[in-house]
């Protein structure tokens, strides 16, 4: 998983996957859903991410770890 902060468009964009995406589906006011060809949800994306979101702040709880 990947997040990328874009300020030129206050974007936030959650990476979920590698594949590209081959449908949006926007769920609500400036926030999309991106699947895959096959249906899945590969990304997320947030316009007017500032607005929406505390940007200043990333809390990660219970992410299981390899070693």
């Amino acid at each position: 998983m990947k997040l990328s902060y874009h300020p030129d468009t206050d974007s936030l964009y959650i990476d979920l996957a590698s594949k590209p995406s081959a449908d949006s589906v926007e769920v609500s006011e400036g926030v999309v859903l991106d699947y895959d060809a096959e249906g899945n949800l590969v990304g997320i994306d947030i316009d007017h991410a500032s607005v929406k979101l505390d940007l200043r702040e990333l809390t990660t709880d219970r992410i299981p770890v390899r070693s």
